[in-house]
Formats: structure tokens, sequence, C-alpha cells
């Protein structure tokens, strides 16, 4: 028996969709005759017209058509006042159908940041949340204690957008009956296990702590530049863009995107900092090893990074 997929749109820009698209080892055709995946609803690549589309809708919440596998896209819109009429379809809220549809569901993916921690709009009008966080807090649109049907939370998969191979991979393994072992936040550890600064390109100036001020530099961008690598968990410098490069690549700060509270309220390209002395130190370094092992580190910088520092 094939494994049926239902991608559904909340409040997003679709960026999720279109990172879909760019696969290409599998690409999404592939993916779904390999894997013997039917996609009964997505809104890129359906042709089912809207009496066929709310007669589907009505046999998945009767229970008469199983539902393997519900992707949602794009943040649940709970405004104004919890209403979610800000988002409606014919009949009723969003929220209220994609809460009905979860119950269904053997597996939920949250696809993208929005739709799991809320992303933009979370401090808005629109009282955007995610499917089960809001936030960095659990709770959402399901609830902390939500498991699907298959015995799985709401499975976070992060990202603005959420890079394609970590949505392959995931449905890939799925499909496949594979367990997907979750970590902090209900991320898979294959593609949330690591530090975003792992794999950076730029590691060694920041070990020496061989600083970036401008823009057009080689040094490391944590210190001055606001870039969150050493911060936040993600698979950006594992799985890279177009096959080819990163934000930190191409010399632009990491922007946290995985993180619950993406989009910041403070200042991109800017490292907060107290007395020279960033607030939020690389995951698991104390304050005080900080400051004695980075004046040390400094001190020793190789004259070959010194000098590569301001090459262009």
């Amino acid at each position: 028996m094939p494994k049926t997929l239902y991608w559904i749109q909340g409040g997003s820009c679709g960026g999720d969709t279109w990172s879909l698209m760019n696969a290409d080892t599998p690409d999404p055709v592939e993916l779904f005759e390999a894997f013997d995946i039917e996609v009964l609803w997505h809104h890129a690549l359906s042709t089912t017209s809207a009496k066929d589309l709310v007669a589907l809708n009505r046999r998945i919440l009767s229970g008469d058509q199983p539902l393997d596998i519900l992707c949602v896209e794009g943040s649940v819109i709970n405004g104004p006042d919890g209403t979610g009429r800000f988002d409606m379809l014919p009949d009723r809220p969003r929220k209220d159908f994609l809460y009905d549809l979860a119950q269904r569901a053997q597996v939920v993916l949250a696809v993208g940041t929005c739709a799991s921690f809320g992303g933009i709009g979370a401090d808005s009008e629109t009282m955007a949340g995610g499917l089960q966080f809001n936030k960095w807090e659990m709770g959402g649109l399901l609830g902390q204690t939500f498991l699907s049907g298959g015995g799985y939370p709401v499975i976070n998969l992060p990202g603005c957008p959420c890079h394609c191979d970590v949505v392959v991979g995931t449905l890939s393994a799925l499909a496949a009956d594979v367990v997907v072992n979750l970590g902090h936040y209900n991320t898979p550890n294959d593609w949330y296990g690591v530090m975003v600064h792992q794999g950076c390109t730029r590691n060694e100036y920041h070990e020496y702590r061989v600083e970036e001020k401008r823009f057009g530099e080689r040094g490391c961008l944590f210190f001055y530049m606001g870039c969150h690598g050493p911060l936040v968990t993600g698979p950006c410098n594992k799985a890279l863009w177009n096959r080819r490069s990163s934000k930190t690549r191409v010399g632009v700060p990491c922007f946290g995107c995985t993180r619950p509270d993406f989009p910041q309220q403070y200042p991109f390209f800017e490292t907060r900092n107290i007395e020279g002395i960033p607030i939020e130190l690389p995951d698991g370094v104390s304050r005080a090893h900080y400051m004695a092992y980075k004046g040390m580190a400094a001190a020793a910088a190789p004259k070959r990074l010194m000098e590569r520092k301001t090459s262009i």
C-alpha cells in the first residue's frame, strides 16, 4: 500500500514548497515514485477541483481515507483574539481544520520555522504560532501532549526555508518506516544534531578570534557581525544550498533561522555584547572559560590568518 501525503499551507510565503521543488537527488517526482507516496493534495502540485478537494477532506476527517503523512507549511494563524478568523476556509478557521487533520495523521511534519515555532507573525496581531510550539514554549495548536497515530510528536523541520534535503530525507525515512530519532525541539537528529558552526569554512578564524568587523573580510562573523552559527543547530554547512554554498561561505552571518525565536527582535548584523563580550556565547561554553581562552587564542593567532583576513 502506498503512503498517503497531504500538504497544506498556513500563514506562509511558500518558501518551503519552492525549496522542495529544488530537490534533485531525488527530485520530488522521483521521491514520490521511488517511495510509493501518493500525494492526496499539495497546493502547488495538485490539479484537484475545489469540489473534489472538499470531498477528499470529508473522507479524511471521517476516516474513510487513510492519511499517513500530514505536512504543514506556514504558521497557524490564531488571530484575532484566538479565533483564527484572520485565516478562513469557506466554512471555518484554517486552524480548526489543521487540528482535525492532525488527529487523523500517522505522522505530522511542521515544515519550516513558521510551522514549527510561529516564525514571522508570532509577535503580531495575527498571533501566529506553531503546531506544537509557540517559540520556545511547547504547546502550540496541538498541545504539548499530542502524539500522532504513529506515536510521534509533531516532527519539526525548522529553517527559513527548510532545506530541500531535510524534507526529502525525512519523508524518505518515514515512507520506508525508518524510525526518525528526535532531539531538542522535536527535530530529527540526523539533520539538526550539529551546530551550523560545524563545517563552517571560517572555523579556524573563530578559534583564534580573528574577527570580521565589516563585510568582505575573511574573519569570523560571530564576534561583531551577529552570526548565530555557534548558537544554533542546523544542517546549513552540512547540506549546502545548490550543492555549493551557505551564508557563512559567502560572507553573510547565519541568521539563526532554525531557532524558535526567529526572526529575532534585534539587529541581524550586530552581535549584542557587554564590554566586547558577546551576550550569547557558543553553545556549552561558560563565560569564565570563554574570556580566559579567547584572550589567549587571539594572542596566538597564526600570521597566515591575520594576513588572509582582509584579502578578497
